[in-house]
Protein backbone atom coordinates (compact mmCIF):
# COMPACT_ATOMS: atom_id res chain seq x y z
CA UNK A 1 0.00 0.00 0.00
CA UNK A 2 2.87 2.38 0.82
CA UNK A 3 4.56 1.66 -2.50
CA UNK A 4 1.43 2.58 -4.41
CA UNK A 5 1.09 5.84 -2.46
CA UNK A 6 4.77 6.63 -3.13
CA UNK A 7 4.37 5.97 -6.87
CA UNK A 8 1.24 8.15 -7.05
CA UNK A 9 3.05 10.95 -5.18
CA UNK A 10 6.07 10.83 -7.51
CA UNK A 11 3.79 10.81 -10.54
CA UNK A 12 1.80 13.80 -9.21
CA UNK A 13 4.99 15.79 -8.63
CA UNK A 14 6.58 14.84 -11.94
CA UNK A 15 3.67 15.51 -14.32
CA UNK A 16 3.90 19.35 -14.17
CA UNK A 17 7.61 19.19 -15.03
CA UNK A 18 6.88 17.18 -18.21
CA UNK A 19 4.18 19.62 -19.30
CA UNK A 20 6.68 22.46 -19.73
CA UNK A 21 8.14 22.65 -23.24
CA UNK A 22 11.95 22.79 -22.85
CA UNK A 23 12.33 24.57 -26.20
CA UNK A 24 10.20 27.52 -25.10
CA UNK A 25 12.51 30.01 -23.27
CA UNK A 26 10.16 32.97 -23.20
CA UNK A 27 8.38 31.93 -20.03
CA UNK A 28 5.01 32.85 -21.53
CA UNK A 29 2.18 30.41 -21.51
CA UNK A 30 0.14 30.20 -24.69
CA UNK A 31 -3.03 28.16 -24.96
CA UNK A 32 -3.70 29.25 -28.54
CA UNK A 33 -2.98 26.83 -31.36
CA UNK A 34 -1.37 28.30 -34.49
CA UNK A 35 -3.63 28.67 -37.49
CA UNK A 36 -3.36 25.94 -40.12
CA UNK A 37 -0.72 26.78 -42.71
CA UNK A 38 0.90 29.56 -40.62
CA UNK A 39 4.56 29.50 -39.66
CA UNK A 40 5.39 28.85 -36.05
CA UNK A 41 6.10 32.07 -34.13
CA UNK A 42 9.68 32.54 -33.01
CA UNK A 43 10.33 34.11 -29.64
CA UNK A 44 12.93 36.82 -29.52
CA UNK A 45 15.61 36.64 -26.89
CA UNK A 46 15.51 39.46 -24.38
CA UNK A 47 19.29 39.58 -23.88
CA UNK A 48 21.07 42.29 -25.89
CA UNK A 49 24.25 41.47 -27.77
CA UNK A 50 27.49 42.85 -26.31
CA UNK A 51 28.55 44.63 -29.49
CA UNK A 52 25.70 47.18 -29.34
CA UNK A 53 26.49 50.78 -28.31
CA UNK A 54 23.92 50.71 -25.48
CA UNK A 55 26.34 49.12 -23.02
CA UNK A 56 28.98 51.89 -23.32
CA UNK A 57 26.66 54.90 -23.41
CA UNK A 58 26.81 57.30 -20.50
CA UNK A 59 23.97 57.02 -18.01
CA UNK A 60 21.70 59.87 -17.01
CA UNK A 61 21.83 63.33 -18.62
CA UNK A 62 25.06 62.90 -20.54
CA UNK A 63 27.14 62.48 -17.37
CA UNK A 64 29.41 59.49 -17.11
CA UNK A 65 28.59 57.16 -14.30
CA UNK A 66 31.93 57.39 -12.51
CA UNK A 67 32.35 61.20 -12.72
CA UNK A 68 32.00 63.40 -9.63
CA UNK A 69 29.21 65.90 -9.46
CA UNK A 70 28.70 69.02 -7.34
CA UNK A 71 31.07 71.42 -5.65
CA UNK A 72 34.53 70.41 -4.52
CA UNK A 73 34.18 72.58 -1.40
CA UNK A 74 32.38 71.13 1.60
CA UNK A 75 29.02 72.67 2.47
CA UNK A 76 28.22 72.92 6.16
CA UNK A 77 24.70 73.36 7.55
CA UNK A 78 23.68 76.83 8.67
CA UNK A 79 23.69 77.29 12.45
CA UNK A 80 20.38 77.23 14.22
CA UNK A 81 19.00 80.52 15.55
CA UNK A 82 19.50 81.23 19.24
CA UNK A 83 16.55 80.51 21.51
CA UNK A 84 14.24 83.41 22.02
CA UNK A 85 12.37 84.36 25.15
CA UNK A 86 8.96 82.76 25.43
CA UNK A 87 6.01 84.91 24.48
CA UNK A 88 4.23 86.58 27.35
CA UNK A 89 0.96 85.00 28.34
CA UNK A 90 -1.86 87.43 27.61
CA UNK A 91 -3.94 88.43 30.59
CA UNK A 92 -7.59 87.78 30.06
CA UNK A 93 -9.74 89.79 32.36
CA UNK A 94 -13.35 88.94 32.62
CA UNK A 95 -15.78 91.51 33.90
CA UNK A 96 -17.04 90.88 37.40
CA UNK A 97 -20.68 89.98 37.25
CA UNK A 98 -22.82 90.90 40.13
CA UNK A 99 -25.42 88.37 41.06
CA UNK A 100 -28.92 89.54 40.32
CA UNK A 101 -31.26 89.36 43.24
CA UNK A 102 -34.94 88.93 42.39
CA UNK A 103 -37.47 90.91 44.40
CA UNK A 104 -38.55 89.45 47.73
CA UNK A 105 -41.38 86.91 47.85
CA UNK A 106 -44.23 86.88 50.33
CA UNK A 107 -44.90 83.41 51.73
CA UNK A 108 -48.60 82.60 51.26
CA UNK A 109 -49.02 80.68 54.54
CA UNK A 110 -47.31 83.14 56.90
CA UNK A 111 -47.63 86.40 54.98
CA UNK A 112 -44.00 87.31 55.65
CA UNK A 113 -41.90 88.89 52.92
CA UNK A 114 -38.79 86.74 52.58
CA UNK A 115 -35.84 88.04 50.51
CA UNK A 116 -34.75 85.88 47.61
CA UNK A 117 -31.21 84.56 47.50
CA UNK A 118 -29.02 85.72 44.59
CA UNK A 119 -29.36 83.70 41.40
CA UNK A 120 -26.41 81.92 39.80
CA UNK A 121 -26.58 83.74 36.47
CA UNK A 122 -28.04 86.84 34.87
CA UNK A 123 -30.49 84.88 32.78
CA UNK A 124 -32.22 82.49 35.14
CA UNK A 125 -33.89 79.50 33.52
CA UNK A 126 -36.90 77.71 34.95
CA UNK A 127 -34.66 74.96 36.28
CA UNK A 128 -32.37 77.52 37.97
CA UNK A 129 -35.40 79.22 39.53
CA UNK A 130 -36.86 75.95 40.84
CA UNK A 131 -33.53 74.96 42.42
CA UNK A 132 -33.18 78.42 44.02
CA UNK A 133 -36.72 78.32 45.41
CA UNK A 134 -36.27 74.80 46.84
CA UNK A 135 -33.00 75.92 48.42
CA UNK A 136 -34.68 78.98 49.92
CA UNK A 137 -37.46 76.84 51.38
CA UNK A 138 -34.82 74.73 53.13
CA UNK A 139 -32.85 77.79 54.33
CA UNK A 140 -35.84 79.67 55.80
CA UNK A 141 -37.44 76.54 57.24
CA UNK A 142 -41.10 75.69 57.78
CA UNK A 143 -41.51 78.30 60.54
CA UNK A 144 -41.05 81.19 58.08
CA UNK A 145 -42.39 79.62 54.87
CA UNK A 146 -45.30 77.62 56.21
CA UNK A 147 -46.15 74.86 53.77
CA UNK A 148 -42.90 74.20 51.82
CA UNK A 149 -44.75 72.91 48.72
CA UNK A 150 -46.88 76.02 48.50
CA UNK A 151 -43.85 78.25 49.01
CA UNK A 152 -41.82 76.53 46.28
CA UNK A 153 -44.78 76.55 43.83
CA UNK A 154 -45.49 80.24 44.42
CA UNK A 155 -41.80 81.19 44.23
CA UNK A 156 -41.36 79.41 40.87
CA UNK A 157 -44.48 81.05 39.40
CA UNK A 158 -43.49 84.51 40.63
Amino acid sequence: MRRIALIVLCFALGVPAWAVDPADDSGTISIMNPEPGAKAAKHKSKAKPAHEQGATRPKGFGVKQNSRRGSSNPVYPAPLPKPQAPAAVPRIEQPVRRATVPRSYTAPATGRALPNLPSASDTETLQDKSVRCAHQAGVYGPNLTGNPNAYIGGCINQ
